[in-house]
């Protein structure tokens, strides 16, 4: 049986541990037990964030949580600012037409981030702007934008500030309280090491005055619902209670390892990669990289397609394509999660072997060396 390595950026490698406490007995979710354990999750989902507000677990992907924050945060009579430089940002500006939003979609080039300029000079060009939702890590392009940044612009300005951090949280610095984002979302799938199906949401007092000011057509995401349940502790809706469980197990390890020791690593895995792409002569695809995610330009002479089913057919190393205009045109390499130097060097090998399958001038262990070269000296 070949081992099959997961390096796209979600879903990502799970932990055996991590497993084999999801695959624990089932218990009953209206009961102390479950109480207790979500009562210690959501302080420990506050760390995860760096923030002291509330912090909201839902059953659904990343999405849920993201379109709960998006549609609370928006009820009539404001207006969304919302950046799209890639396929996710782009997935925001569609919760707003679909719930009748009132939005203006800000388009920067794929492959850049978000930077203050951008929203201010959209700012001034509309004074009824008063709710941005930006990306921080977009991972169709690997870009990286300028939350910190932006962050205190919409305080400066009275705005409300509502981020994607999906492959950002738990990878990435991401310090809510002291940039001043109101609404943080990420997903279980990610640098949470979990299965796909739990997103959480991270809501500031300020975008509960908002939320609170009035209503919109929603249900299952109701943020408010959520909000009354965390009262006790308890779900308005039957949780995942295995991914809850498993939610336990990581984000107590997460703390234990400490938040600043997985940014350290998260940045060491991304610039040995791309230095071995460098090394390999292929262009590193974003103009603003994030380490979370590293997308590198496929040769015209290598064809993406066969590329990644021959790493992952013959080697065992899974990677992801470009999705939507980039479809064809990128690979990309997860650095989240359950992956470390080791790992990294052996996609980069693999890497070197299926691009000299194409028949792509690689010197064999050309990328292998520029990586480790990053690692050792990161590791001294």
């Amino acid at each position: 049986m070949k081992k099959l390595r997961l390096f796209t950026p979600g879903p990502t490698m799970v932990p055996e541990d991590v497993m084999l406490e999801i695959a624990q007995p089932m218990f009953h979710h209206r009961t102390a037990e479950y109480r207790e354990m979500a009562k210690e999750i959501h302080g420990l989902l506050q760390y995860l964030f760096q923030t002291k507000a509330m912090c909201l677990t839902f059953t659904g992907s990343g999405s849920s949580a993201a379109e709960a924050a998006i549609v609370g945060c928006c009820p009539p009579g404001h207006k969304a600012l919302v950046v799209r430089n890639g396929k996710f940002a782009e997935r925001w500006a569609k919760v707003c037409a679909t719930f009748g939003i009132d939005h203006t979609p800000l388009d920067i080039e794929w492959g850049h981030g978000a930077k203050v300029q951008d929203i201010s000079k959209a700012m001034d060009a509309d004074p009824k702007i008063d709710t941005v939702i930006v990306v921080h890590s977009e991972t169709s392009t690997a870009a990286l934008s300028d939350v910190e940044g932006i962050a205190k612009l919409t305080r400066d300005r009275g705005a409300i500030l509502i981020v994607d951090g999906i492959t950002a949280v738990g990878a990435i610095p991401v310090k809510m309280d002291e940039w001043g984002v109101d609404a943080y979302i990420t997903g279980s799938q990610k640098a949470m090491m979990l299965p796909p199906g739990l997103g959480f949401a991270a809501i500031s007092d300020r975008a509960w005055e908002r939320i609170d000011s009035g209503k919109m057509p929603t249900l299952y995401n109701d943020l408010k619902a959520y909000r009354k349940s965390m009262e006790t502790f308890d779900a308005p809706y039957t949780p995942n209670v295995p991914l809850v469980r498993g939610t336990h197990y990581v984000l107590r390890s997460v703390k234990e390892r400490t938040l600043e020791a997985i940014w350290a690593e998260t940045a060491m895995l991304a610039k040995g990669t791309r230095a071995a792409a460098e090394a390999l002569g292929l262009k590193v695809y974003p103009a603003d990289p994030v380490d979370s995610v590293t997308a590198m330009l496929v040769p015209d002479s290598v064809d993406e397609g066969k590329l990644r089913k021959t790493m992952r057919g013959k080697y065992g190393f899974q990677i992801a394509g470009g999705q939507g205009d980039l479809k064809g045109k990128i690979i990309r390499f997860s650095h989240m999660g359950y992956v470390d130097a080791f790992d990294t060097i052996g996609a980069m090998a693999a890497l070197e072997f299926t691009l000299k399958g194409q028949g792509y001038p690689v010197t064999l262990g050309a990328g292998v060396a520029a990586a480790q070269a990053v690692f050792a000296s990161a590791m001294d």
